[in-house]
């Protein structure tokens, strides 16, 4: 699928199609069935390599990456799961774009609700003028992976209903999927080598539809935590606003001391602890994630650039952080003002002493 130039978000595999080129170009080691490059080139797309300028695109502990890239090679199929907001999806996304060139093949768990929207269903005109035949089948994603041998993304699968869950139980046990109507000689699809499936799960949703043991065990389960270190967590926040802002031509460079801020102060909200080791308020309803970060640092520049056509002030990444931080638990306000009050007054830099001196506006 080609975007234009006015696409919003293009897929990984054409943002970064030029790093995807010199990788499958440089690479020497084995490439397992179906796959677009290797394993080993798998994980430089994703982790970064110097020396094929390929930039870092996701933060994690060590192994993590390189675990679900090996169960994706023994057809087990990747199950990520953790806190939302932390990048499960465009791991699935980037994983996607190196192993199969396409991340478009997507089933979103919630919005499936019967056996045709997962599987296939018919052309009705179609249908009616000839029969059950493969030309008036309606493919879904799941189809198309299976047949053109891509990785399937299921998103949230946990909020699939139970019935579904099976349906895909039977699909990866068995690599096939049966169309009764079709005659015999068409009616099996049997999956083409580098079909697999990569589903996500949001750890607030466990239980919403329980996913039976059967299920799981042929899915490697990988559980994706918050990133440790807020130097990280700063470079994240900085390349994903600067994305953003250069996707909208919204022409500001994000400050790097602004930055640090707010990953400190999400960093320190998210874990109950400074930086520096002690122990501080943790809101209770926010979801101080490194996505919810960016989404504050992309809105406080948008308004910088739209209305006041200079560089954000510590006044306007207050009222933007407000609205993020308290907006599903009004009475997090104290505790926010809680550690203002605590921890800014002794920090050193334009933005910790202003936003010190504003605290009566939480």
């Amino acid at each position: 699928m080609m975007t234009n130039a006015k696409t919003q978000k293009k897929p990984a595999e054409q943002h970064y199609a030029a790093e995807l080129q010199r990788l499958q170009q440089a690479d020497s080691a084995p490439v397992p069935p179906g796959w677009f490059m290797s394993a080993v080139a798998v994980e430089k797309f994703i982790c970064g390599d110097a020396e094929l300028s390929i930039e870092r695109k996701f933060v994690a502990e060590p192994g993590v990456v390189t675990r679900i890239i090996l169960a994706l090679c023994t057809q087990r199929g990747a199950l990520l799961t953790g806190e939302p907001g932390t990048a499960k999806s465009w791991l699935s996304e980037l994983l996607s774009a190196a192993i199969s060139a396409d991340s478009t093949q997507i089933i979103q768990g919630g919005a499936v609700s019967s056996i045709n929207q997962l599987l296939y269903s018919w052309n009705p005109q179609l249908l009616q003028q000839r029969g059950p035949c493969v030309e008036a089948l309606v493919t879904t994603p799941l189809y198309r992976a299976m047949r053109d041998g891509k990785v399937l993304r299921f998103e949230e699968i946990s909020r699939c209903p139970q019935p579904l869950q099976d349906a895909i139980l039977s699909i990866l046990s068995e690599r096939m999927l049966v169309v009764p109507e079709l005659p015999a000689a068409e009616s099996t699809l049997y999956a083409t080598a580098g079909f697999n499936i990569i589903a996500s799960a949001n750890s607030v949703d466990e239980g919403l539809q329980r996913m039976s043991a059967a299920l799981k065990r042929r899915l490697s389960f990988e559980h994706i935590k918050p990133i440790r270190h807020v130097d990280d967590e700063m470079d994240v926040i900085f390349w994903e606003t600067s994305k953003l802002m250069a996707a909208n031509n919204i022409n500001i460079t994000a400050d790097t001391e602004l930055i640090a801020v707010l990953a400190t102060i999400f960093h320190e909200l998210r874990n109950g602890q400074t930086l520096d080791g002690r122990s501080t308020d943790r809101l209770a309803g926010a979801t101080m994630s490194t996505a919810e970060a960016v989404s504050v640092a992309h809105a406080i520049y948008t308004h910088a650039y739209y209305y006041q056509q200079t560089q954000p002030d510590a006044q306007l990444l207050l009222h933007v952080l407000l609205g993020s931080a308290l907006k599903d638990h009004p009475q997090d306000r104290r505790r926010l003002k809680h550690y203002v009050e605590t921890e800014f007054a002794e920090r050193k830099g334009k933005y910790w002493q202003a936003l010190y001196q504003n605290r009566s506006l939480i």
